[in-house]
């Protein structure tokens, strides 16, 4: 068992996760199909609401057979006043398959995949990684107004993808293009969203990186965080009403987990038993706060225990360590019609975006760590490399194919026209209400009156 240091915190990292649900998904990546439930996927039940019962079979269990069957279930009395611990003294563990070096734990416990799938997911991580350097620099260059990469964390998105059927809803933050990619959104799609030219299907109205795909049940990403959280938790009880056979996948960092909707949510998707995995990936600073200031609690994890919903933790650099738990927490979301949380330990290596500098508010050594020695893309490289499917060349072949398709798909968009301006306020309403009407005369006249305030590429 290793240790490592997560934010100020110590976590083991382990094959199973003892103090949490994770036992109840040993049979299911033993391949069989009824997961045992721990702390059960039930309702806690009254038939007697309100009404004391005295149950005495003996004058030294006196107290522990006295109870109310109150409504909700059944609660015993006792004598000793006693309250619940803050937390655990003993964190709970983390479920791994690859240590540090990409070699597979002697006694772990995991779905297989084959050379394909190994191949794509790894693939997937490089093509991430060369598209946010790319589009980094242009945003440097001034060439896009914003951008967010993926540095660090781009195992959580490209395994749990794979993990996934192309039915799932997505109900994405802003750290999750790998999905995207793996659903085959292309390079030149991500690009004229980037730029916000009249390829873009968000037609020039979202901040750049604010990605969205109808064909690939990808739903548009919204600036505020958690506002996806409630949605998923009510589209997945939609799903459950059609008796479809797909859940939502919603994703979110650690710092959405001190929003009211999360909690809103947790609850909401535990008590009308939605088919919904929650996946936070707890990154370590929610933008310039760290965990340690976020909450006291034990992480995330402990949060869905806490309102009934299974729950693990998951090391989310480790890319067949995501892939397996998601793959079973999809299949028990689905098959049970019960929420799910996944907590994915990991680090943002780089910013938070291009509008902070994290060196700031954190050490460059506590970066530098991460970014070499639990590098997600470079352990999972090294898995696959020593199974053979994977070369130095074959490695240096890709990445120059792929910049030379982003840096393409960055030409074609530059010269792309942008949206009309009338794109700016239909799609709304049928009928274009009075005041919409008012407001885009004013626009028009401002343009008119100040034409060298207003960049001249979009049409009139």
């Amino acid at each position: 068992m290793a240790i490592w240091q997560f934010v100020g915190k110590r976590v083991a990292n382990y094959f199973t996760v003892s103090t949490t649900t994770f036992r109840s998904l040993r049979p299911l990546i033993n391949g069989d199909s009824s997961p045992v439930n721990i702390f059960g996927y039930r309702r806690f039940e009254s038939s007697k609401a309100g009404q004391q019962l005295d149950l005495v079979s003996s004058d030294d269990d006196e107290e522990q057979n006295q109870g109310v069957d109150f409504p909700g279930g059944r609660v015993g009395f006792t004598s000793e006043m006693s309250f619940l611990h803050k937390s655990s003294k003993k964190r709970v563990q983390c479920y791994r398959v690859l240590d540090d070096n990409g070699y597979p734990l002697s006694s772990s416990q995991y779905q297989h995949v084959n050379k394909e799938l190994a191949v794509k997911m790894y693939s997937g991580m490089l093509k991430l990684q060369t598209m946010d350097t790319i589009l980094y620099e242009a945003q440097r260059q001034g060439r896009i107004s914003f951008y967010l990469t993926s540095y660090g964390e781009e195992a959580i998105s490209l395994a749990s993808a794979a993990a996934l059927s192309g039915d799932d809803l997505i109900m994405p933050q802003y750290r999750e293009p790998g999905v995207l990619l793996w659903r085959g959104f292309t390079l030149h799609e991500f690009v004229n969203q980037c730029f916000g030219n009249r390829n873009d299907y968000g037609k020039g109205r979202q901040m750049p990186i604010h990605y969205g795909s109808k064909k690939h049940n990808y739903f548009t990403i919204s600036s505020p965080i958690a506002t996806q959280l409630p949605q998923a938790v009510g589209a997945a009880y939609s799903l459950k009403m059609d008796n479809k056979d797909a859940c939502v996948v919603t994703y979110f960092g650690d710092g959405s987990t001190s929003e009211g909707d999360f909690h809103a949510s947790l609850n909401f998707a535990a008590v009308m038993e939605a088919p919904v995995v929650f996946l936070c990936r707890n990154n370590g600073w929610a933008i310039s706060t760290p965990v340690t200031e976020q909450f006291r609690s034990d992480g995330v994890v402990v949060k869905g225990q806490a309102y009934g919903i299974r729950s693990i933790r998951v090391d989310g650099n480790d890319a067949l360590a995501i892939y397996n738990a998601v793959r079973v927490a999809r299949e028990m979301a689905i098959k049970d019609q019960q929420p799910i949380l996944i907590e994915a330990l990991t680090y943002r290596v780089g910013h938070h975006s291009t509008s902070d500098d994290s060196t700031k508010y954190r050490p460059i050594d506590e970066i530098e760590n991460w970014k070499t020695a639990r590098n997600p893309v470079s352990m999972f490289r090294k898995w696959v490399q020593r199974k053979g499917w994977w070369s130095d060349e074959e490695e240096s072949e890709f990445r120059a194919n792929v910049r030379k398709e982003v840096i393409q798909a960055i030409q074609v968009a530059e010269k792309t026209e942008k949206p009309p301006l009338d794109y700016l306020f239909s799609d709304v309403y049928e009928e274009v209400p009075i005041n919409l009407i008012e407001q885009e005369r004013l626009v028009r006249e401002t343009v008119k009156r100040y034409p060298q305030d207003f960049p001249k590429d979009v049409p009139m």
